[in-house]
């Protein structure tokens, strides 16, 4: 089967799920990835062809979403991204011709799909938000912003032939031809023991420089981060802050030994939190409703807490109810990426027929 993969490069999530997923169908399988932003480098590292394509982009300042400047950067963006898109777009249509594609919410690959009668399935984690019903009461006072977001991620990918939801959390499905199943995680991570620590693996990339550091030393617990500092190549020292150039493996093994883990709302690093049995304080981008939604998942089966600010009283009481989460976390069990693949191989079958 020849497959169009797309994946979205705004924020490293799609990415590091697509990894999971491409290197299993590329054993059985043709498939032509195209990606856009980080995630072009991040799957050239481990797949033998991807092709890059201009997507869109969110664009911060401190730990919130600038709507305004994201429409005049994507605006800007597309002025130079279209011609390479259409270029693209030929490329496929002459050297490939795919029998079907997916879409980890990304946009090229699905319109390239539906101009050409081509079944899509969606794999991604943001349709929970539109294929779900959700608590009320755990929506209140983000009612506004729910209804927002609901709204772009329907319009991302209407009519597929099937959605894929990766999801540690089980709302009840609002919607047909939808299957919540759990994260795809990567192997390193599968295969990662996780062991009892002091430290607090902190990963921020958008929060102000100058009120994370300063909440975290008057905690006074180690903590070990990365994001923050972009520009190190080796360690940093400060205090009990210990800053971290991004290593994938060190990443992982900070992870496995953390004694909790401060991050933003996003599903990748939580769900792998989730499945170390890692407790998370959840602080995420203001305006990014998804991460929202995450934390009061999160908050709401016990594996952790949501804060809309990293504050000291924030952490102090996270840190103090640690236990509380840890049972609630051993409740969980995941069996690998078996139910995903399985799922995603049965309706690859069902779109290609007979």
């Amino acid at each position: 089967m020849r497959i169009l993969y797309g994946v979205v490069g705004e924020g490293m999530g799609h990415a590091t799920r697509s990894r999971v997923v491409l290197e299993e169908l590329s054993k059985h399988h043709e498939v032509y990835v195209v990606a856009s932003g980080r995630a072009v480098a991040y799957l050239r590292e481990r797949l033998p062809s991807v092709h890059p394509i201009w997507g869109y982009t969110i664009a911060y300042r401190g730990n919130a979403v600038r709507h305004w400047q994201t429409v005049v950067q994507n605006l800007k963006g597309a002025v130079r991204g279209w011609p390479q898109n259409i270029r693209r777009y030929f490329e496929i249509l002459r050297e490939f011709q795919p029998d079907v594609a997916i879409s980890d919410f990304e946009t090229f690959s699905y319109l390239f799909a539906k101009r050409h009668r081509i079944p899509v399935i969606s794999v991604d984690n943001m349709q929970v938000i539109d294929r779900c019903r959700h608590p009320a009461e755990m929506l209140k006072g983000f009612e506004v912003p729910f209804q927002l977001s609901r709204a772009i991620v329907r319009s991302k990918l209407p009519h597929a032939f099937h959605y894929l939801v990766a999801t540690f959390f089980y709302p009840p499905v609002s919607r047909k031809r939808t299957t919540l199943l759990p994260p795809l995680l990567r192997p390193e991570v599968l295969e990662a023991r996780a062991e009892e620590g002091e430290h607090l693996l902190v990963y921020q990339t958008t929060t102000s420089h100058l009120s994370l550091p300063d909440t975290l030393q008057r905690a006074g617990r180690p903590c070990r981060i990365y994001g923050l500092r972009r520009d190190l190549t080796e360690d940093s020292v400060d205090g009990n802050l210990t800053y971290r150039p991004f290593s994938e493996a060190r990443f992982i093994e900070d992870l496995r030994t953390a004694h909790a883990v401060v991050a933003g709302g996003g599903f990748t690093l939580m769900s792998e939190a989730v499945y170390l049995h890692k407790p998370v304080l959840s602080v995420p981008v203001s305006g990014h409703f998804e991460q929202t939604l995450n934390a009061l998942y999160l908050q709401k089966l016990g594996y952790g807490a949501y804060a809309p600010r990293l504050t000291l009283e924030a952490l102090s009481s996270f840190i103090g109810q640690r236990e509380r989460y840890r049972e609630s976390l051993q409740l969980y069990r995941q069996d690998s990426n078996l139910r995903f693949m399985a799922a995603l191989n049965e309706q690859l079958a069902k779109a290609a027929g007979p």
